[in-house]
């Protein structure tokens, strides 16, 4: 006899998950240790504090066996945290409320990696410079469409070299 799961979603704030509201209410019925659930939700998001990061509670009702996983806040959410800002402008392009290095935009874009898992990081940093254009974040203290050109001609292309093994020399 196969056992029933059943899956609980919700978005909570990294690291500071509760056992109330969303969670506690959906587990809760479940007959799942609540406070164990949200532990292992905090001890999963702690590196997405101050961010919502959605995450999947996937619970074996008759065993009260659980697993977590973690989905990835979103590309906007990110560059937030590492600008510390709340929002992006209402005037991009025009008007800039962040600034962001480049080792920033590589790290973010690893960690959006972990979710779409593409083989080019570069292309990965190409959407999240184009999300600095709608959000009205510089890189570098440039315009994030310069940036963008620069990466797309080679300029930036250290960043995008795994670490290798040297040969030789």
């Amino acid at each position: 006899m196969s056992s029933k799961k059943q899956v609980v979603e919700a978005l909570v704030p990294g690291g500071a998950a509760t056992a109330g509201p969303p969670l506690g209410p959906q587990l809760g019925p479940l007959g799942v240790n609540v406070k164990a659930v949200v532990d292992r939700i905090n001890e999963l998001t702690a590196d997405f504090r101050g961010m919502k990061v959605p995450v999947k509670v996937i619970v074996d009702v008759a065993t009260k066996e659980f697993d977590v996983e973690v989905g990835i806040p979103t590309v906007s959410a990110l560059i937030a945290k590492e600008a510390g800002i709340e929002k992006g402008s209402s005037e991009p392009g025009r008007v800039f409320v962040g600034n962001l290095s480049f080792e920033q935009i590589i790290r973010i874009s690893r960690i959006i990696n972990q979710k779409i898992g593409l083989d080019n990081l570069k292309s990965v940093a190409l959407q999240v410079l184009g999300t600095c254009v709608s959000m009205g974040v510089k890189v570098d203290g440039k315009d994030p469409k310069e940036v963008t050109r620069e990466v797309k001609e080679g300029k930036y292309d250290e960043y995008f070299k795994e670490v290798e093994v040297d040969e030789g020399g």
